[in-house]
């Protein structure tokens, strides 16, 4: 079930809002150092995989969990997983910009303070080094105390991959970043996603399948709770194995 390369794997998982179960019986190794790409039509149960990765679901009523999640190796229920540390390894970028209302630097000099950093110039190297990853640091260096609310729309969605990134995970979640944004602040996201996986693993959410071809290395399509298919990005665009995959790439349905 988990590949030599992988990094987090979910054993049958199985996933319930009280009665409604929204997750079937999903197997998935999400590799290192790469691009996983979920597709499949809205209500699929994409988000909440994702979600389940660093246990947002956990924060949802009513929700029952059945199967392991596995990251580097360990149960991330295991009821010795610290989950703050675990949201610290395994990052996540919604689908709205959604910055402090506070200042650029403070934005991202949060969680690091958080986590105990105090030093003035341990967080400034921080913060630069966070926004130069997050491809936002010539466009705000002159401007760090202003506040992050005067951003644009793309600006503050790679701020708040820039939070994001300052207390180094090892995993960034993203769940549709693109969806709010016009297409020249989409084209910058989805060039940092292709530079972000030298250093940390992506897995994102989205509900364009051009954008999936662009950016991932490797796709799950999802369908009704269920995981149809898993491989490379140009098998599963260009030769799907199974029907329902090909119906949905091809545009039959969707």
């Amino acid at each position: 079930m988990q590949r030599d390369d992988s990094i987090l794997t979910a054993e049958h998982l199985n996933l319930y809002y009280g009665e409604n179960q929204a997750l079937r019986d999903i197997s998935v190794s999400i590799p290192r150092n790469q691009v996983t790409a979920l597709i499949g039509p809205s209500g699929c149960g994409k988000s909440t995989l994702l979600r389940c990765f660093n246990r947002l679901n956990d924060l949802v009523e009513n929700v029952r969990l059945e199967g392991r999640i596995l990251f580097e190796g360990l149960d991330i229920h295991d009821p010795g997983c610290d989950v703050v540390e675990l949201r610290k390894r395994i990052g996540m970028v919604f689908q709205k910009p959604n910055p402090f209302p506070s200042s650029i630097y403070d934005n991202v000099a949060y969680g690091p303070r958080v986590h105990g950093v105090r030093g003035r110039k341990v967080l400034d190297a921080i913060v630069r080094e966070s926004l130069e990853a997050a491809a936002l640091w010539d466009e705000v260096a002159d401007r760090l105390h202003d506040s992050a609310m005067g951003l644009s729309g793309g600006q503050q969605q790679r701020l708040c991959i820039a939070r994001t990134l300052a207390v180094e995970p090892e995993i960034v979640l993203m769940d549709e970043p693109c969806s709010a944004l016009d297409p020249i602040a989409t084209s910058k996201i989805e060039n940092l996603i292709n530079d972000l996986k030298e250093h940390y693993t992506v897995v994102i959410v989205t509900h364009n399948m051009q954008q999936a071809a662009r950016v991932s290395d490797v796709v799950g399509f999802m369908y009704l709770g269920r995981l149809i298919e898993f491989g490379p990005t140009a098998r599963i665009f260009e030769n799907p194995q199974e029907e329902l995959t090909n119906n949905y790439v091809t545009g039959r349905f969707g």
